[in-house]
């Protein structure tokens, strides 16, 4: 009898200071996964005590004081950690585990990238790249089917930001990045589930400015969190969601999380 899995990511910018808001979209929508970025806590302090209230028992963290880390926590067994170093610099912006059947599931923060699209000019923006162009080689060498997901801070179709024009020079849509991350896409031959389930014509967005005085009224968004799977993964996907609303309770990310159904 197939069941189904259900795997939500959510860029939190802080764990422990939106605790209150994680234990309220887990009691809503129960996921089975929760992958977290911009944990912002180092291992040791980690708030595993709500979770655990929750059913979430299976732990996976990669943590860094104040700055990036992620997380992943399951009702089902989690195996055979590892995290790679794709900054190249001891930053804490990727875990990985194994999931039942042997299926891998990689949660990543790729870097922001600076306000300056230009490498000369902005060392991080180079390292955004050099970060993408490290997971381009890890994809091409990928064996076992393999879910993708977290904040990767790009929104690669003129549809996943509220005006391509405005925004060809801001970092997170610039040609330069979108290029980078269709190599990315193309190495791994990734399927971009949304866009399973969303049509690319239409306007879809994870991601709502802070500095908006009213983000749903002007409603000038981002796709920067996606989930994509191995080609061997597409057709066990059977629904996909994301969770605008939480952008307006109280004390939100700027990020909204997004889920995943598979039927398994």
């Amino acid at each position: 009898m197939a069941t189904t899995l259900r795997i939500a990511s959510w860029n939190i910018n802080s764990v422990r200071a939106r605790i209150d808001i994680v234990e309220r979209f887990l009691r809503e929508e129960a996921p089975d996964i929760l992958c977290l970025q911009e944990t912002k806590v180092a291992d040791p302090l980690f708030p595993e005590g709500p979770f655990r209230q929750l059913g979430y028992n299976h732990i996976v963290i990669n943590g860094q004081p104040m700055h990036h880390g992620v997380a992943i926590l399951s009702k089902v067994p989690l195996a055979n950690r590892q995290a790679h170093d794709w900054q190249a610099n001891g930053e804490a912006r990727h875990v990985g585990v194994e999931l039942r059947g042997g299926v891998r599931l990689e949660n990543v923060y790729v870097p922001a990238g600076g306000d300056i699209p230009d490498r000369n000019e902005n060392v991080k923006f180079g390292q955004k790249l050099d970060f993408l162009a490290r997971m381009t080689e890890w994809s091409g060498s990928l064996s076992a089917p393999t879910i993708l997901t977290g904040d990767f801070n790009v929104a690669p179709l003129e549809t996943d930001v509220w005006s391509h024009k405005q925004l060809l020079n801001v970092v997170s849509h610039t040609p330069i990045e979108v290029e980078a991350l269709g190599g990315l896409q193309a190495a791994g031959k990734w399927v971009d589930l949304a866009r399973e389930f969303v049509p690319p014509q239409e306007k879809l967005y994870t991601w709502w400015s802070y500095r908006a005085q009213d983000w749903e009224t002007s409603d000038r968004g981002r796709r920067l969190d996606h989930m994509w799977v191995t080609p061997d993964l597409k057709d066990k996907a059977v629904g996909h969601k994301t969770h605008k609303p939480c952008r307006g309770w109280g004390k939100p990310s700027d990020h909204v999380p997004i889920v995943t159904e598979f039927r398994i």
